[in-house]
């Protein structure tokens, strides 16, 4: 007889009513701090994300401009606009 395959997201208690109630408000503290942790991950993950862009892009312009103040090809730009 194959084995019959259970839904992760439910949760089975059995018990009296009031310990029903507990087991449940438990399981929905525990979700909070996980819903939490997640979004706290993210947000780190972004900021860092924004940061390591902004580096890059720091480290290229200092490639380009090789110490100058400005990098030569902005003239021409200028000009040109």
């Amino acid at each position: 007889m194959p084995m019959k395959k259970c839904d992760p997201h439910i949760v089975e208690v059995k018990g009296s009513g009031d310990e029903d109630q507990a087991i449940g408000a438990l399981l929905e503290q525990v979700r909070g701090l996980i819903r939490t942790a997640r979004k706290s991950a993210a947000t780190t993950i972004d900021s860092l994300q924004v940061i390591t862009n902004f580096e890059i892009g720091r480290m290229i312009v200092e490639h380009e401009q090789r110490g100058a103040q400005r990098a030569e090809y902005g003239k021409m730009i200028l000009k040109t606009l």
